[in-house]
């Protein structure tokens, strides 16, 4: 509490803008009012609304009584403008303020409020002019990071950051003469300037903390730690306002100072396993770098827990991605940051680090990059450090070595996904899965339960590794006429009240509810039973 009455008080001493807006609401705020303020400031790329406060300088604090249900305002603006909006109470001391943070719209997507696309100009709200409409409908088609930044120089980028940019790229590419170039043409070379004037990308790469803050604050990157993730308070905060190449291995050392480390032994087989993976970690650090929206007033914020670390960046998915599509689509936000990360071998140009992540993470058998709390704001990824199943390390490593094959990221998540949900990734194209499960097949490591089923189980090899032969007799499921058998049996049983889908598939809950349905379809053509009633309401007997 009290980090926001400092907070608070340092509103109270700023000028209204059209990211900031105070309204006393002593006793009450119109509803209607509050959805239009937060579709404008949203639209003005994001900003807050504090209620419970005078407007004209200097602010007296006064309190408000507005609001009492914040979930109900919440969803009320989610509903109308789909953006989510965060609430905050402040004590101060004796009277209630509310501070509205709100997001920015997604770039290239205006946001409209009952059929008016709505914008701040001084401290009223109006419709948007037709231009202003149609640049940020442009936008989508714009890459901000390629932009020259007027009145930045090269005296705005640090030497140490350039140094350890050329490093990198010289060995990557093998070229020694970039070592030998002056810091004028390496950049030129790069395309982090252009004609010797400064991008945007050379500021966020490579910019001193003065040109940050002058030219571009909203590259910020803050990183908190807390031991616990029902915490609000953090332990400890790191804010990042340099260019990213001074900071990026220093992030990772803060990372792993904090890293637990996961002792797991099957068998003959060892492994000392950190919590956190540091290519997935850098990997999802870079997405944030290069795809987020650099126009929105956030931050990228990096929070980790014991076991847990979740990388947030603002602007939401680039138009076209989204978590069912992010290992088969690619739309690089900032396609200059991009270029000059892919050249120094930090990221890779074909998408293939968003799947090194899913790939790495099954391999130490944790958790799938969680994207589920991404919406149009922001996107979010949670990945999780806790080891679920260190049998399936180790089955990797044993086929692996039996094979002498190399299997890809679609291998391992097709893998991942049939251990998990006994079916395929939804993530992946269907002709790129039936490419590799021919594969797999093959190798003995999936097979089909038997004749006329169309999912797959793993081997017996990873039943037995396990030493569970009886849970894959079961996953291998009976034959089609044992099957029909044992419904016949339970129709039998209680044929005076009627048998009902639900108890059957309490009797074969390896099958699907259309396998079962086949199932009885050959028994009913059979003559052996008959069905009363319909969907729900159905009951079967015997004829």
């Amino acid at each position: 509490m009290h980090n926001l009455i400092a907070e608070l008080e340092s509103l109270l001493t700023l000028k209204e803008t059209e990211h900031l807006e105070f309204k006393e609401a002593k006793s009450s705020f119109n509803i209607e009012k509050t959805v239009m303020y937060c579709a404008a400031i949203a639209n003005e790329r994001g900003g807050k609304l504090v209620l419970g406060v005078t407007d004209k300088l200097p602010r007296l604090v006064v309190g408000t009584s507005a609001f009492q249900n914040l979930d109900k305002i919440k969803k009320k603006v989610f509903d109308e403008l789909n953006i989510r909006v965060n609430i905050r109470e402040v004590q101060h001391p004796d009277v209630r303020v509310l501070i509205f943070d709100i997001p920015s719209r997604t770039i290239g997507q205006p946001i409209r409020y009952k059929g008016r696309y709505l914008m701040r100009i001084g401290d009223s709200i109006s419709d948007m002019p037709p231009n202003t409409l149609k640049e940020i409908l442009d936008e989508e088609h714009q890459d901000f990071s390629s932009e020259i930044c007027k009145g930045a120089s090269l005296t705005d980028l640090d030497d140490e950051a350039i140094h350890q940019l050329r490093n990198i790229w010289s060995i990557k590419s093998g070229n020694k003469d970039i070592r030998n170039s002056t810091d004028s043409q390496l950049l030129n070379d790069i395309e982090l300037i252009v004609n010797n004037r400064v991008t945007y990308a050379a500021l966020i790469l490579l910019g001193k903390r003065k040109a940050i803050r002058d030219y571009i604050p909203r590259s910020e990157l803050v990183f908190e730690y807390r031991a616990n993730e029902a915490k609000i308070e953090y332990d400890a905060r790191e804010e990042f306002n340099v260019g990213f190449f001074k900071y990026f291995d220093d992030l990772w050392k803060i990372i792993d100072n904090r890293n637990t480390r996961q002792y797991i032994q099957d068998g003959f087989f060892k492994w000392d396993i950190k919590s956190l993976n540091e290519e997935v970690v850098r990997e999802a650090i870079l997405n944030a770098i290069s795809h987020r929206d650099y126009r929105h007033p956030g931050s990228v914020f990096i929070r980790q827990y014991p076991e847990k670390i979740s990388v947030s960046s603002p602007g939401g998915f680039p138009e076209g991605v989204n978590p069912e599509n992010i290992l088969t689509k690619q739309v690089p936000r900032n396609r200059r940051i991009a270029d000059v990360l892919a050249k120094c071998g930090l990221v890779e140009r074909s998408n293939q680090g968003t799947r090194l992540m899913f790939r790495q993470c099954i391999m130490e058998s944790k958790a799938l990059p969680d994207y589920s709390q991404s919406d149009r704001t922001e996107v979010v990824v949670d990945l999780s450090g806790k080891i679920e199943d260190p049998g399936f390390i180790s089955f990797l490593e044993k086929i692996g070595k039996e094979t002498q094959t190399n299997f890809s990221s679609e291998d391992y998540l097709i893998l991942d996904s049939i251990r998990k949900k006994g079916r395929y990734p939804k993530t992946l194209e269907r002709d790129i899965v039936n490419k590799r499960i021919q594969h797999l097949l093959k190798h003995n490591v999936v097979e089909r339960p038997e004749k006329g089923k169309h999912h797959l189980i793993l081997s017996r090899k990873y039943y037995s590794h396990l030493g569970e032969k009886g849970t894959y007799t079961r996953k291998k499921g009976l034959d089609k006429e044992t099957n029909k058998a044992l419904l016949l049996e339970h129709i039998k049983t209680y044929n005076k009240e009627g048998s009902t889908m639900s108890e059957f598939m309490q009797v074969l809950p390896d099958l699907s509810r259309r396998q079962i349905s086949s199932l009885l379809n050959n028994l009913k053509n059979e003559g052996k039973i008959k069905i009363v009633g319909a969907t729900k309401a159905a009951h079967w007997f015997t004829m």
